[in-house]
């Protein structure tokens, strides 16, 4: 059995399953994905002392694995199941079943080492879990709402209640996440940081501090590229390809371009460099990007510095 200087483990996924792969030793075994296989899996991780743990984002069905690994002191990296596809593609491993995506998965962690997630204990996992269904509960108010305009006559009343309902259980689960914030003295004071900054307001503060745990312990450019806010270049040759972002994790994408927004609006330092790039000829969606990117990092350095927004101060991290 390699040593912990080597050994990764790759993880995959599944309702019932997780299916476990070893690299470089190529061992395989599995666990139920529940609580009593998870505690089994966590005392055979024991007993191999991992360098990393690697497991594919999977809607949330990695996430009761991924607390009890990170509680459990292993360092453990959630990447993008994309990524791990790109991977497979390029080393010739066409063939997909749960196993092979295991092994995949250690193969990965051997060769890109992902950085860990921060340790994430009980407080962060509770509200991670009301933000994420908090979400879930906001697209299938948007979806009704869609499917309201266009519902026959006779289910208009079945789909109004429906939105009714859910317009209270959202409410009722701001509220919770809400509470769950105020009655923590560190994210509460960790809150009051982010939202010291214009722009930033609850939603986005909640979001970064519950989805992004690396908030703080990374520099500029690595949580830019965890976000997946860093432009990518396409070139080849002499031609000379649009920049793009894609990857990262996607609903604090999504938090963090509604609250650049507002902040090239209400922000001033935000606001003016925002005017600056449109001013350069930029176009508003390239602008606004730069905008996430550069409010990201500034958040990022008063979370590190545990320091509230000065605008005079050049934040660096």
């Amino acid at each position: 059995m390699p040593g912990p200087e080597t050994c990764i483990i790759g993880i995959d996924v599944s309702k019932a399953q997780l299916d476990v792969a070893v690299s470089p030793s190529g061992e395989m075994t599995g666990f139920a994905n529940t609580d009593k296989g998870i505690e089994e899996l966590v005392a055979w991780a024991k007993s191999v002392q991992p360098r990393l743990i690697v497991l594919e984002a999977t809607g949330g069905l990695e996430m009761l694995a991924t607390g009890r690994l990170t509680a459990a002191d292993f360092p453990v990296a959630v990447v993008n199941p994309r990524q791990v596809r790109d991977f497979a593609k390029a080393t010739g491993r066409l063939a997909k079943t749960d196993r092979i995506d295991a092994q995949v998965i250690a193969q990965f962690g051997q060769a890109i080492k992902p950085v860990p997630r921060a340790l994430k204990d009980e407080e962060p996992q509770r509200f991670s879990a009301l933000l994420v269904r908090c979400r879930q509960l906001v697209d299938m108010l948007t979806a009704e709402k869609n499917r309201l305009r266009r519902a026959h006559l006779r289910i208009q009343k079945d789909v109004k209640q429906h939105i009714a309902w859910l317009e209270k259980r959202i409410t009722k689960t701001e509220g919770e996440l809400a509470a769950a914030i105020k009655a923590s003295p560190i994210w509460r004071a960790k809150e009051k940081i982010l939202t010291s900054a214009g722009g930033v307001g609850p939603v986005l503060a909640t979001t970064l501090l519950c989805r992004l745990p690396e908030l703080g312990d990374l520099n500029r450019r690595q949580i830019s590229a965890l976000v997946g806010v860093c432009p990518f270049n396409r070139d080849s040759g002499t031609m000379r390809g649009k920049r793009s972002i894609f990857g990262g994790r996607a609903d604090v994408r999504a938090a963090l371009s509604m609250s650049t927004l507002a902040a090239t609006r209400f922000n001033p330092p935000i606001k003016a460099f925002y005017d600056r790039l449109i001013r350069a000829g930029k176009l508003p969606k390239v602008a606004l990007t730069a905008c996430m990117r550069k409010l990201l990092t500034i958040l990022n350095a008063m979370v590190k510095n545990h320091q509230p927004w000065q605008p005079q101060v050049r934040h660096s991290a």
